[in-house]
């Protein structure tokens, strides 16, 4: 889900617009009673228009595909609605801003083929930046309004408030104060991972291919700072770094097997084994691995579609599971925010119980939704 892979699409509605809910009082909800031959003729109907609009891509698509937050905490919103039969025919995306009050500000919905992949948007000051693809890549400010950007092949020397866009085939970062998307100076030419700080600190993970240890290298403007050897026993699956904190997930043939951290950029770093996460539980593989860092450090790990734990604090001594309200297909991070989306793990015309996005300023302890 979000960057890590495309989800199919179930049907519903979510808008941001009416009141929330506390976990407390969100009980189960029954699969919506008007799921049968109305939902479908409507479904079809709206993949099928050449010009749908974003409400009724919106009600069909049921549960966002994707969450990005301005720096302003206005949010952005991606929809799909594709072909139930088949993984070929037509389709309809949308997207939807809603500002920091919770009203919508602006939104569009375009027709699709559903071999394509949907954009996907980053955060960024002043915006949302479109993940570079067949669609190029451009901002959305706050308001809606579509700006360019430049796509530069010359390295970016990495400064403060410049935002990871992808991190592979090619890395490339996004500077607001140009509009400008380029690689980051300095890479290292074995790096198999990438994130890049709110310090425009570039951290890196290097994949050996020879007997020499995996290791974290850490640079800022095209300057390598440091450089952290992996535990020669582990091989390495993910990276994430923020708010001083950058953590690398330890696996061997068994699956995940625990942290690789720092909570002081770099100085210490310490290997977490236990701290209450039952890593067997993630044995599924890397590729399914959800492995973000809150904005004050703090280290959250879990699996797509299942169990998520949440550091107590930013030195990942100890953890707590994450109590969510329904199975969250997505679990994403915006600063301290955490955001779970609810839908279908296949296309249906049908909702699913509870669908929809949920969100927890508390880490985890309380979760509200949008009234659909």
């Amino acid at each position: 889900m979000g960057r890590r892979r495309r989800a199919w699409r179930a049907v519903g509605l979510v808008a941001l617009t009416g009141a929330a809910v506390a976990l407390s009082a969100c009980g189960p909800e029954g699969v919506d009673a008007d799921a049968s031959g109305d939902r479908e003729t409507r479904y079809r109907r709206v993949i099928e228009d050449p010009h749908p609009s974003p409400a009724d891509v919106i009600e069909a698509a049921g549960a966002p595909s994707g969450v990005a937050s301005a720096d302003d905490g206005s949010l952005l919103l991606t929809y799909e609605a594709d072909n139930v039969e088949d993984d070929e025919g037509p389709a309809a995306t949308a997207w939807r801003i809603v500002g920091p009050d919770g009203r919508t500000v602006a939104e569009h919905a375009e027709h699709a083929d559903a071999e394509d992949v949907t954009p996907a948007f980053t955060g960024a000051s002043g915006g949302f930046v479109q993940v570079p693809g067949d669609g190029g890549a451009y901002l959305l400010d706050v308001r809606g309004k579509r700006h360019g950007l430049t796509l530069s092949e010359t390295p970016l020397r990495t400064r403060p408030g410049d935002v990871l866009l992808s991190e592979r085939e090619p890395a490339l970062v996004y500077r607001p104060a140009t509009r400008t998307a380029a690689p980051p100076a300095g890479l290292p030419e074995e790096a198999v991972d990438f994130a890049v700080d709110e310090r425009g600190t570039v951290w890196s993970l290097e994949q050996s291919l020879s007997a020499k240890p995996h290791r974290v290298v850490w640079q800022r403007a095209g300057r390598t700072l440091g450089s952290e050897a992996v535990p020669t026993s582990y091989g390495v699956a993910a990276l994430a770094a923020r708010g001083g904190t950058a953590v690398v997930a330890l696996e061997t043939d068994q699956g995940l097997r625990g942290l690789l951290l720092t909570s002081d950029g770099g100085q210490e770093w310490r290997t977490v084994l236990a701290g209450g996460i039952p890593w067997a539980d993630l044995s599924h593989g890397p590729g399914f691995l959800v492995l973000e860092v809150l904005a004050d450090g703090r280290v959250l790990v879990g699996g797509e579609g299942g169990r998520h734990w949440l550091a107590d604090d930013p030195a990942g001594t100890s953890f707590r599971e994450i109590r969510t309200p329904a199975r969250f297909t997505s679990l994403t991070v915006e600063g301290n925010t955490l955001h779970g989306i609810v839908d279908a793990t296949t296309a249906t015309y049908d909702l699913v119980p509870d669908e929809g996005l949920w969100t927890s300023r508390d880490g985890g302890r309380a979760w509200r939704r949008a009234a659909g």
